[in-house]
């Protein structure tokens, strides 16, 4: 007597379970549906960008009199090089490049070591350390903005100013958790035996950082490098107070500045030049983007 196997169930969860979805009209009010929600979250992303590149190519008087018109009435392409030019958003830019640069490189450093230290080394007391750096994400930067220009104009022990000094943005974009937390969570879930196979072969601390966890990391180093970027890039509070040297400020405090007294529509100009470094460079590291979110265990 033979005995057929059944294939076994696949349970799959969901809003609508399979047995409704084979209805026709409930399947095509699903797509639908998605649809819809599809078509307005680009809208909400690209209507934004889109007015922005209308403003920097139209006219001024354009611009005032026909805000929600779909096209300009002529292409002034001269608004851009006059916002280069006349605005200096080209030095403002370099300005911006160097700061975000150079606090891209302290933030990923001091993660990557921290996260080292934390999650493999696992000195004394770390437990509380780790609480301590994870207790700042509750404290505003606002309330410690006060003590820290105090640092910056008179550094304890040296008493020298790094006031309107790249070290003004670098080392305090060193001490931000978040990203301590997301390369600590990516090594917790490295396998530790490789650690412990390296250990056994004689490779130190130093060694193992630099020949091991390095080459595994590349996907939240690419995370924690572009978000870094990317919050540097549009800083604007601390730039304002350690930077009042009006030719050392960034874009972001340098844009509000010019409009008091620039054209409008070259002053669009200078905002969508800003734009376009972090779109593009989103655009080009979205996939490691997307594979570090994922291993870094901070999806869902």
């Amino acid at each position: 007597m033979t005995t057929t196997r059944r294939a076994p169930e696949v349970s799959t969860r969901g809003l609508i379970s399979p047995a409704d979805y084979s209805d026709p009209i409930t399947r095509w009010g699903v797509r639908l549906t998605q649809a819809v929600l599809m078509l307005g979250v680009a809208l909400a992303g690209l209507v934004p960008i889109w007015w922005l590149i209308k403003g920097a190519l139209s006219d001024t008087q354009d611009l005032i009199g026909h805000p929600l018109k779909a096209l300009p009435s002529a292409l002034r392409w001269s608004n851009l090089s006059n916002a280069w030019n006349e605005l200096q958003v080209g030095h403002y830019l370099l300005n911006t490049v160097i700061y975000a640069t150079g606090s891209c490189l302290i933030q990923v450093f001091v993660a990557t070591t921290a996260g080292f230290a934390l999650s493999v080394l696992r000195p004394k007391f770390s437990n509380v350390v780790y609480a301590a750096i994870l207790a700042t994400l509750f404290i505003p930067g606002t309330v410690s903005l006060v003590a820290l220009y105090l640092t910056v104009i008179h550094i304890p022990g040296l008493g020298v100013s790094i006031a309107n000094t790249p070290l003004a943005i670098w080392l305090p974009a060193g001490a931000h958790a978040f990203n301590i937390l997301v390369a600590k969570q990516f090594f917790d879930a490295l396998p530790h035996e490789l650690f412990d196979a390296a250990q056994v072969d004689g490779a130190g601390p130093v060694r193992i950082f630099w020949s091991l966890v390095l080459p595994l990391s590349r996907p939240m180093i690419a995370v924690v490098a572009l978000l870094s970027l990317m919050a540097e890039w549009k800083n604007f509070l601390w730039p304002l107070v350690a930077m009042t040297d009006p030719s050392k400020q960034p874009l972001s405090v340098a844009l509000p500045r010019l409009a008091t007294y620039s054209d409008q529509a070259m002053l669009i100009a200078g905002m969508l030049i800003s734009t376009l470094p972090p779109l593009l460079a989103f655009i080009i590291f979205q996939r490691q983007v997307v594979r570090g979110i994922g291993f870094s265990g901070l999806k869902g």
